[in-house]
């Protein structure tokens, strides 16, 4: 047994440790596990500094999960665009790969609560039917593996899996969403990425929501990763009480550069039912990107995107930074609220040319010499 495996026997995973270890109530303990999993490997849990906190917060069950919000269970129509059990095929050239329900950490804002942890929705016996779905569909060129999160996967099957998805030709990128750099980084191992370097190109999106989540162990493993050629990413959400602060926000990105991982996504929390108490208005987020950008490197801004209820994918949100337009004057603004004018280029009216069929099919007779022009100028 591996030692990121034996880390995940020693979780915190039941109703009776919130009871023990953290003073829960029983009932409520109970009802929370009932509710959605409960799993807090021994490395995340050393996160935590104190009850409340950001760590605490994304990990440790809370009693508002429970209240009666309304909010739909699939925020974002994932089954409705589900062709087979494993895969999400939302957008034209790409699908989503289901491959575990199985998580080292369960998040307390997932967007997926009503599969992940559940095996009878997510299971290995649906893997198959999903490589023969992108084998059938060519349209399909980049696969994102996801659950679940598949590093939960051992190294045989996560490779079993890889080289059936490498095999179909039409497929040009395999991507995996995967928090183990975060949550569990001892499980990013040599022979791991020695095995995902064989079925480049790859690459890595993973998730960091706060600094203190980018320890020398989570370093270590993105460093693996990277020296493998993976480029690695990052989709952090946007929560609140976690790092819906600007200077918490910045200090995140540049330690993320600082461990080769390039901020992708920040992600405005999604209406999950159970999740609605980590939602923060639209305009923090806009304020977070407005303090980022002119403040550090360009490398360090992420997309701030709303995942579109119903299924209709990614829609970035910048602030505003053209401000109106004067004739042919646009008003910007930059960093700092300062205020330019940029000269707009002004379109020539465009004139019809002759058709390249009617130029060489209609026949003339010449009436000027044979090095003159004809009659549209050429």
């Amino acid at each position: 047994m591996e030692l990121w495996q034996d880390m995940l026997r020693q979780s915190v995973d039941s109703s009776r440790d919130l009871v023990e270890r953290f003073g829960f109530n029983k009932d409520l303990s109970e009802r929370l596990n009932h509710l959605f999993h409960i799993r807090i490997n021994p490395y995340y849990l050393s996160l935590i500094r104190y009850p409340g906190d950001p760590i605490w917060l994304q990990c440790i069950p809370d009693a508002k999960e429970l209240d009666e919000d309304g909010l739909p269970e699939d925020p974002l129509a994932e089954d409705a665009h589900s062709p087979v059990p494993s895969i999400v095929h939302r957008y034209p050239d790409r699908v989503l790969f289901l491959t575990t329900s199985q998580c080292s950490m369960y998040c307390r804002f997932c967007t997926r609560k009503r599969k992940v942890g559940d095996s009878s929705k997510i299971n290995m016996k649906y893997i198959q039917d999903g490589i023969d779905y992108v084998a059938a569909h060519p349209e399909v060129r980049d696969v994102i593996m996801s659950g679940g999160d598949p590093l939960m996967l051992t190294d045989f099957m996560l490779e079993k899996i890889l080289s059936g998805l490498r095999a179909i030709p039409h497929v040009e990128i395999i991507r995996l969403g995967t928090k183990m750099p975060c949550v569990l980084p001892q499980r990013i191992t040599p022979k791991l990425v020695k095995m995902l370097r064989k079925y480049h190109p790859l690459y890595i999106n993973t998730h960091f929501n706060h600094p203190w989540e980018c320890t020398m162990e989570a370093k270590r493993a993105c460093e693996l990763i990277a020296d493998a050629g993976i480029p690695l990413g990052n989709q952090a959400v946007l929560m609140k009480g976690v790092n819906d602060d600007p200077d918490v926000m910045l200090e995140l990105m540049r330690k993320l550069l600082t461990m080769r991982v390039r901020p992708y996504y920040l992600y405005q929390a999604d209406i999950t039912k159970g999740a609605n108490h980590f939602r923060t208005p639209v305009s923090v987020g806009l304020d977070i990107m407005d303090k980022l950008r002119g403040h550090t490197s360009g490398l360090a801004i992420p997309h701030f995107v709303i995942d579109a209820p119903g299924g209709g994918g990614k829609i970035p949100l910048l602030p505003q930074y053209v401000l109106g337009r004067n004739g042919n004057q646009i008003i910007l603004r930059n960093y700092k609220y300062d205020i330019y004018t940029y000269p707009d280029v002004e379109e020539s009216p465009k004139i019809p040319t002759p058709t390249v069929e009617r130029r060489f099919t209609r026949k003339k007779k010449r009436t000027t010499p044979a090095y003159a022009p004809d009659e549209a100028g050429v």
